[in-house]
């Protein structure tokens, strides 16, 4: 081996990329690959051009809360495009109505509940002020059935699902507390309120003297999938070998280290590695797994993931409603078919400007996008993205209310198996696979399986795991 450490990162979405550059800040002499399965690294951070108009067909924003990304994006060389949504507001599209999403809730519990307007009727406002705070005695429990037994089925519904549903495109009642929640979860242990927990976690609205909040949301202008193809210059000018559409098949301990196969069974492919960072979704992770860790892989293969598909829209500016706030959320209880709209170009003022002139004939345009999707309701995508496409547009429409205009460009982009779902005991599942990985030296796991399914969260998880096998 001589004084060179081969590092070999199996994954190349945004996990794998941030701990491959994790690796070179420490040792900028090692032999560091990266293997990605894709057509192109980057994961769920990818862009497509609309109508002229190049925007993300992925995550589009990072939580600037955390530090992680916007620690990378500046290390990368990225920090001047760095912006933050225009503040316009977002709504909730729950029976046939455009209600404003509450400013003072957490995670969807409210803060006040007089703050809630006619989101919720007054019946269902007055179950949320009769809270009895029962200390609950399990130690997981789903978000959904911990808010319903002390606020309602209602706040569940109507404000739960929706903003849970834009993260891990789950459902409330699947998913863990303690993972997703656990601010609520240890208040209701304690047998505190949840009503309070929310009025405490939540600052208070701003006051005119007040200085203004920090944004909660960070971007690029231009997208963010910008990041991934910075990262990737970068490595690729210290030396670091990025090679897309290759699928890792095996993964095999030896003496000197670890042997990787990959390609295809009649001509495989072998790299030989000292250490090696496995970035990778929970199947595929699971599967490499098997021999070398069998307890960490069989904990892996029963994390379920959720399927979805992005849909843009351009449209003629001239021909286009009016169109108020930045968007909305859809509680699945009312059974549409989209779960959520993004008005881009509302919502991004690079959008609105990038937009401007963009179109054939020279003519303005205005992007907006929908999902559709949501974990174990792939029969929703299983259909041919032009029905895609017109669902999507006639929710649209009902939603804000007018009929919109035939598009002039439309795009799909589908992310089969997306978002892990914390499922409840999530923790206790992680905690086994990272014991089972730590048994074998020289290997560490990351992604969104672990330790958060957001930007951030994904990058503080690759490069955790590069330090952890620098270390080893």
């Amino acid at each position: 081996m001589g004084n060179t450490v081969r590092y070999l990162v199996i994954g190349g979405g945004i996990s794998g990329l941030a701990a491959a550059w994790e690796l070179v800040q420490h040792v900028p002499a090692a032999e560091v690959t990266v293997l990605d399965a894709s057509d192109r690294p980057g994961g769920k951070l990818r862009g497509a051009r609309v109508s002229g108009v190049g925007v993300d067909v992925g995550a589009e924003s990072v939580l600037a809360r955390r530090t992680e990304a916007l620690d990378l994006i500046a290390e990368v060389g990225l920090g001047e495009r760095l912006v933050h949504p225009t503040g316009a507001s977002a709504a909730i599209w729950s029976r046939g109505e455009l209600h404003p999403i509450p400013r003072q809730t957490l995670l969807g519990v409210p803060a006040d509940p007089a703050d809630l307007g006619s989101l919720l009727t007054p019946q269902e406002i007055a179950r949320i002020s009769a809270e009895v705070p029962d200390p609950v005695a399990a130690q997981d429990i789903s978000v959904g059935e911990l808010v319903a037994a002390r606020l309602g089925d209602a706040v569940v519904d109507r404000l739960v699902e929706p903003l849970l549903g834009g993260v891990y495109a789950g459902h409330a009642r699947r998913i863990s507390a303690a993972a997703a929640a656990p601010a609520l979860l240890t208040a209701a242990r304690a047998g505190e309120s949840l009503v309070s927990t929310a009025a405490r976690a939540v600052p208070a609205p701003p006051t005119e003297s007040a200085s203004p909040r920090p944004p909660v949301f960070a971007g690029l202008e231009g997208g963010l999938h910008q990041l991934p193809a910075a990262l990737v210059e970068r490595l690729t000018e210290r030396g670091v070998v990025v090679r897309s559409g290759t699928i890792v098949r095996e993964l095999h301990r030896t003496d000197q280290g670890w042997q990787v196969v990959s390609g295809p069974v009649p001509s495989p492919e072998v790299h030989e590695a000292d250490r090696v960072v496995l970035a990778l979704p929970p199947a595929p992770a699971a599967r490499l797994l098997r021999d070398v860790a069998p307890e960490a892989s069989g904990a892996l293969s029963i994390v379920e993931t959720a399927s979805m598909a992005v849909l843009t829209f351009a449209f003629a500016a001239s021909e286009l409603p009016t169109l108020n706030g930045s968007g909305f959320l859809v509680p699945p209880r009312d059974g549409r078919f989209i779960k959520a709209a993004t008005f881009s170009a509302a919502k991004w003022d690079w959008v609105r400007a990038h937009g401007v002139g963009a179109g054939l004939d020279g003519e303005d345009v205005v992007l907006l996008r929908a999902s559709v999707g949501r974990h174990r309701e792939e029969a929703s995508l299983q259909h041919p993205d032009p029905v895609l496409l017109d669902r999507a547009l006639a929710d649209l429409s009902l939603a804000i209310g007018s009929a919109l205009p035939t598009p002039v460009a439309r795009h799909v982009r589908r992310w089969g198996g997306g978002l892990p779902q914390y499922a409840v005991g999530h923790l206790d599942l992680v905690a086994t696979v990272k014991a089972g990985v730590a048994a074998c030296p020289g290997l560490a796991v990351a992604g969104a399986a672990y330790d958060g399914v957001g930007i951030p969260a994904c990058i503080g998880s690759g490069r955790a795991a590069a330090r952890q096998v620098l270390s080893t």
